[in-house]
């Protein structure tokens, strides 16, 4: 599996799941832009896909919780390209804490900002670079907590709330971009382990069935479901909780 021919943005890819995202797809041949909210982390994770013989990987800040930054780093990947053929959601604040009177106020805003609204914007701001592409897909990681019903995750109900918005939002706009060829992909895992993608430990940890949901599985299924023929719409992908 190559994806030589793959033009994908990462959002928060400047740790956690959105390096171990950028790695592996600049490993399989993409040009990858990735964002952070701080510059700098997004040019570490740069670096270190340079360090391993990959030249097509681009760095920028971005903070989704600011409308204007997000625009700005749309319009800074259409520099470097008329096209983006896939868009990887993937940042969004995690808020611990199953006391809702335990967050700040601006914790809240912050959370809901950065997983709601941020990903709305930022689909929109680049929604004409996907529109170019013969093969556009949206890709969001929501979470097991966006799934009606969930309640085993200590996570904060304002996380709560804003995996919800994405789901709310990425199912809609799957049926409404269908008509122009855009896939939309929402993955809803449950906690899982994130191994470094650099390490031994990424090979090593076990894939079991009494296992937990590892990282290198989910990039399996993002994977799978963006190199599907054109026919293939996967709406989303659920998980089993251990």
């Amino acid at each position: 599996m190559r994806l030589d021919n793959h033009r994908i943005v990462v959002t928060a890819a400047g740790r956690d799941f959105g390096r171990t995202l950028a790695i592996h797809l600049a490993d399989l041949g993409a040009e990858v832009f990735l964002s952070a909210r701080e510059h700098a982390a997004a040019q570490r994770v740069r670096d270190e896909i340079r360090d391993r013989g990959h030249q097509q990987v681009h760095a920028f800040a971005c903070d989704l919780t600011d409308p204007a930054s997000i625009r700005d780093l749309a319009s800074s990947v259409a520099e470097h390209t008329d096209h983006v053929d896939v868009l990887i959601n993937n940042g969004s604040r995690y808020l611990e804490g199953p006391d809702l009177l335990t967050a700040t106020d601006a914790d809240v805003v912050d959370t809901l900002a950065s997983g709601a609204t941020g990903t709305v914007l930022t689909t929109k701001s680049f929604l004409p670079l996907l529109l170019n592409s013969d093969k556009p897909d949206v890709v969001t990681m929501v979470s097991a907590c966006g799934t009606p019903g969930h309640h085993r995750s200590d996570a904060h109900d304002a996380f709560y709330a804003a995996k919800s918005a994405q789901a709310g939002f990425t199912e809609i706009l799957s049926k409404r971009l269908r008509p122009q060829g855009v896939r939309v992909i929402s993955l809803y895992p449950p906690d899982f382990d994130n191994a470094d993608p650099l390490s031994e430990e990424w090979e090593t940890t076990p894939r079991e069935a009494k296992d937990a949901l590892t990282a290198h599985s989910l990039v399996e299924c993002i994977l799978f479901a963006i190199t599907q023929p054109r026919d293939c719409f996967i709406k989303a992908f659920h998980f089993e909780q251990v």
